[in-house]
């Protein structure tokens, strides 16, 4: 790659900051480090400055935005403060009524984001048809922002009551705050849609994520050798600077977004079941022909039952994000046993600091990448033997909750049951057959897995792609850019689609190759919505009953239906990169290796996957290294080796 023009991708997970350095001639260069929580940014530094080539593109996914809302050490939420409707100022304090846990009297909400001091109602009102009722007053506005700068404050959230039928008052508010903040997040901006907790909670989060984002991106961008510097979006596409730095709140899921996109953008004509796997979490998602699921609502730091976030116990955020299911299964999730000494999976990680007891970074506690070693599904070396493992310390580790091997095999077998959980959340739930797709498994523990949940959920054929354990960075040189913006109510559906169409032409200045419109849809008196596509606006209705008949199992003919949203992303392609993948003449396993594969040991031809000829097939059960990741084949599946590993079912 010497002198050679390239383009870097850069995920950075839990456990591990993933490279790829793609050379204009199609060679790949991968690179995996354990991430450094305290100072992520540093790791990119160093990396990018040993690459011996002319970087033309960076793509970045990030974790720093949950991170900041999840209380990460070195990472301190800015003094935020709020300004809401007379009457509403203790809107994000009373929420909705739901409990995540119904009859726990001990459940604590989360932590204000914004304390009750700080939290200012303003004389204006706006009603619920879109008319001035009562301007603001600036003068009311210039008072207040003199107290906020006497109390230190950096960001300010304003949320009035119907803005995003009419922004006029927000607008009004945010010209005057202009001249004494840098900081400011408008809901009608961030958030234009009815439901007054929910969008006054996103722009809350997205007004303390800004001062954070905003500097690690400047921090970032100032060390790097190339202006076109762009991050995912939780949406599934690529925004820039200023967008992501305007808009923090969309990079919240970044990373797993990525994950879906590459494995749309690989197979484009299969119905997909994405299945990521890493050191902290497992995701699953479905893409069908090519297009994946989208979902407008999520609860950052929020917690997870079953692979569902549980309302109520994060923080509201109303935005597009790429649907997953997820649940906190990865290499680093810790092995445990409760009070009455049944045995548990999860939900805490080991992450990459100390990480499980077999990385000899100071971890005491077993975890599923150690569970997978003492079986002899993984070996003593990863990432090219840039990490050793360290068997021993595994076993003795392991042998505080019993019989090491016993433990080890039963705490895989409920890691399984619980990702099984999620993708049948993604498919059974929502009508789907998973009998009717492939299993696209990666992530660095996704292909030691795949096999077992494949079998459990009843698929025949699972995919492992091109450098699995960093496949999620190769979607980052995949993902097109992706820009959106959104009205509620509309009057119109054809002219306001255009509208918002023209709206970010002109934003764009026509750098867009086409735009997608979708819809949040619902009969009259629902309480929530589906998201439809819209490529004809006369068969809403029959599009929304089509989904709503998959989703909960009936529809109502005689109710009408309510548009309450419509959202248009203008998409800019970005010309797929030509990628190698690379094959040698080697057919002959590297070793044999005893492996607990079902319940039994059992001796195992261990293969190197970048020696393997294009076109070897290997039967199960085997296992195939690769630098990023290690698969594990059970007896009965075959492997054809070609540009991914396709497992198949005798």
């Amino acid at each position: 790659m010497m002198n050679m023009e390239c383009k870097v991708a850069i995920d950075i997970g839990g456990t591990f900051t993933d490279f790829i350095v793609l050379a204009s001639d199609g060679e790949i260069k991968t690179i995996k480090i354990l991430t450094n929580p305290k100072d992520p940014g540093q790791v990119i530094k160093d990396v990018i400055s040993t690459l011996n080539c002319n970087v033309s593109e960076i793509a970045h996914a990030t974790t720093l935005a949950t991170n900041t809302l999840l209380g990460q050490e070195n990472l301190t939420i800015p003094k935020t403060a709020l300004l809401v409707t007379k009457g509403f100022r203790d809107i994000i304090e009373i929420g909705r009524q739901n409990r995540p846990r119904l009859y726990d009297l001990y459940f604590e909400k989360p932590r204000q984001l914004v304390l009750r001091s700080l939290r200012f109602e303003i004389d204006e009102r706006i009603n619920a048809e879109g008319n001035m009722i009562k301007e603001v007053d600036q003068d009311e506005i210039e008072r207040v922002a003199k107290k906020l700068l006497d109390e230190n404050v950096i960001s300010i959230a304003v949320s009035y009551l119907h803005s995003y039928l009419n922004p006029k008052n927000e607008l009004i508010t945010e010209n005057v705050l202009k001249k004494y903040f840098k900081y400011i997040s408008i809901s009608s901006k961030i958030a234009p849609e009815p439901r007054e907790y929910e969008r006054t909670s996103t722009a809350v989060v997205n007004a303390v994520l800004m001062p954070i984002v905003s500097a690690y991106l400047e921090r970032l961008q100032v060390s790097l050798p190339t202006e076109n510097f762009y991050i995912m979006s939780s949406s599934g596409g690529l925004v820039d600077i200023k967008e992501a730095s305007e808009k923090p709140v969309q990079l919240i899921e970044s990373g797993p977004a990525a994950g879906v996109i590459a494995s749309a953008s690989f197979l484009p004509n299969e119905s997909l079941i994405s299945f990521d796997m890493g050191g902290t979490t497992a995701k699953a998602g479905v893409i069908i022909n090519g297009n994946f699921e989208m979902t407008t609502e999520y609860e950052v730091g929020g917690e997870v039952h079953y692979g569902r976030i549980v309302k109520g116990s994060g923080y509201p955020v109303r935005f597009p994000f790429v649907d997953l299911a997820e649940v906190s299964a990865g290499g680093g999730t810790i092995i445990w046993r409760d009070e009455a000494n049944a045995l548990k999976v999860g939900p805490i990680s080991a992450g990459a600091d100390p990480g499980p007891i077999s990385y000899g970074k100071g971890g005491n506690r077993p975890t599923i990448a150690d569970a997978n070693l003492i079986l002899g599904r993984l070996g003593t070396e990863l990432i090219g033997g840039n990490l050793k493992l360290d068997k021993e310390s595994a076993i003795r580790g392991m042998s505080k909750l019993g019989d090491p091997y016993e433990v080890s095999k039963n705490a895989l077998g409920l890691v399984n049951l619980e990702m099984a959980r999620a993708i049948r959340l993604v498919t059974v739930e929502r009508g789907l057959d998973p009998s009717n797709f492939s299993l696209i498994a990666f992530g660095g523990a996704g292909p030691q897995h795949a096999v077992y949940l494949a079998e459990e959920v009843g698929i025949g054929k699972v995919i492992i792609p091109p450098h699995p354990g960093l496949f999620s960075a190769l979607g980052l040189l995949l993902a097109d850019w992706r820009f959106e913006v959104r009205k509620s109510y509309p009057k119109d559906l054809g002219s306001e689609f255009e509208q918002l169409e023209k709206e970010l032409y002109e934003k764009l200045k026509g750098n867009v190759d086409y735009f997608l419109r979708l819809a949040d849809v619902r009969y009259e008196g629902q309480g929530w919505e589906l998201t439809i596509p819209v490529n004809n606006v006369n068969e809403i209705r029959k599009v929304f009953e089509e989904k709503h008949l998959a989703t909960y199992g009936f529809v109502m003919k005689d109710r009408e239906i309510e548009v309450v949203t419509i959202r248009v992303f203008a998409i800019k392609k970005r010309p797929l990169p030509k990628i190698k993948v690379a094959f040698g003449n080697y057919d002959k396993p590297r070793e044999v290796r005893k492996v607990v594969i079902d319940d039994d040991w059992v001796n195992v031809d261990v293969y190197v996957r970048e020696k393997l000829p294009k076109g070897f097939r290997i039967g199960g059960p085997a296992i195939i290294e690769e630098y990023s990741s290690t698969t594990v084949i059970k007896d009965g599946w075959n492997a054809i080796i070609d540009d991914s590993i396709v497992l198949v079912r005798e």
